[in-house]
């Protein structure tokens, strides 16, 4: 039994990668706790050893040793089981620490199975999970399916590391085109902005650290072969790479491709971002549903309005003539206050206003419909020869009119 434990130990050790002295602490836990429950006194403290040179194994209780027939027996039993649960913690342990350390690259693994829409993808020495909203729109697997995919996440749970794949994040293609175009990983060309919609179309903003170096060039490939690879793990995923400019006109009109634009205003205090195309280009600016604009807004981090040349022109001149229109309402509603204000009507051409009445209105500086207007019962009462009736008449009267 001693030279078999050695023997065992030393191969896990090799095998495993599990610290031999570990199993050794674990042996020698597990016995004391096993002896203790045979031996008469319960209280008294138990204790094992294993000599790490020769194997021997050791029972002391109150530092006596201890000897029975039955501890061959069971350190045997306890060995095995310590050492097969320890093997499998070791195991849990170096997963969980080598996927950790590959959080945020890409790993390939087989479909084993599917779990209410996710994916259970098999990497070999654990599971993944490739979550239903990681997934890319229209995408459909099989069993058996190679796939590759990004790691987000590793977690440490009580059946071992759970490891959380995406295929639907940016940073997926950003990891694809640093693994597909040797200038990125290098450092001369820079990502600078991705805008995503997974399984449709992508944007990527880049720019070359190198003036002799092309960064749009160096991520196309040689007749398009190192985008090509992107764009058939992306599964037909339509790739649009741009050159980044720190110019946001520039940015913008690159942005906007394949749209030509032909003018671009920029509004800096709000972020937004006027484009001007010819009309047989509007309908490739904007994109289908809108998709295109979409993603250079996302891409830039402004809002952009895209238009066409002639709807431009016309909807300034509905501005420009509806502008002009209020102006001449404006104008016209001042100069019908202004004779209004000034005008002296014939008072007595109101309803319930004779000489003597008009007269009165008059002394009292109401010779003006606007006047006459505002005139209120506590007013009345200040004047000679009108009631409250007379009033309703007059009021009623110049609204008329």
């Amino acid at each position: 039994m001693n030279e078999e434990l050695l023997t065992i130990l030393d191969h896990i050790e090799r095998e495993k990668g599990i610290d031999k002295e570990l199993l050794f602490k674990a042996i020698e836990s597990a016995l004391a706790s096993a002896a203790k429950k045979i031996i008469s006194d319960k209280e008294a403290e138990v204790a094992a050893t294993i000599d790490r040179n020769t194997g021997e194994i050791s029972i002391l209780s109150e530092g006596k040793v201890i000897k029975s027939a039955e501890f061959g027996r069971i350190a045997a039993q306890t060995a095995k089981q310590v050492i097969i649960q320890k093997i499998r913690e070791a195991e849990r342990d170096i997963v969980l620490e080598d996927y950790t350390k590959r959080v945020g690259t890409i790993v390939n693994g087989s479909v084993h199975r599917f779990e209410k829409g996710d994916i259970v993808l098999d990497l070999g020495k654990t599971e993944a999970i490739l979550p239903k909203s990681q997934q890319c729109h229209g995408e459909r697997y099989k069993q058996g399916d190679r796939v590759r995919a990004y790691i987000m996440e590793v977690n440490k749970t009580s059946h071992g590391p759970q490891v959380i794949l995406s295929r639907s994040d940016v940073a997926f293609v950003k990891k694809l085109f640093e693994i597909e175009v040797p200038e990125i990983m290098d450092g001369i060309v820079e990502i600078r902005s991705i805008a995503r919609e997974p399984g449709e179309r992508t944007k990527i903003a880049v720019l070359s650290k190198d003036e002799k170096v092309d960064a749009v060039g160096a991520c196309v490939g040689m007749r398009g072969s190192r985008v090509k690879d992107i764009v058939n793990e992306l599964r037909g995923e339509r790739v649009d790479i741009v050159r980044w400019s720190d110019d946001i006109k520039e940015y913008a009109k690159t942005s906007l491709s394949p749209a030509e634009p032909l003018e671009v205003t920029v509004d800096k205090e709000n972020k937004r971002i006027g484009v001007v195309v010819a009309d047989d280009q509007l309908s490739i600016g904007i994109g289908k549903h809108g998709q295109n604009v979409r993603l250079a807004s996302r891409l830039i981090g402004w809002e952009i309005d895209i238009r066409g040349k002639e709807e431009k022109a016309k909807k300034a001149a509905e501005a420009a003539a509806l502008k002009d229109a209020e102006k001449k309402e404006a104008a016209e509603e001042e100069i019908k206050v202004e004779k209004s204000e000034k005008k002296e009507f014939d008072l007595t051409e109101l309803e319930g206003v004779g000489p003597k009445t008009a007269k009165s209105l008059k002394a009292a500086g109401y010779d003006t419909l606007e006047k006459i207007k505002s005139l209120t019962m506590e007013d009345i009462t200040k004047l000679e020869g009108i009631g409250e009736k007379t009033l309703k008449k007059i009021l009623k009267s110049v609204k008329n009119i």
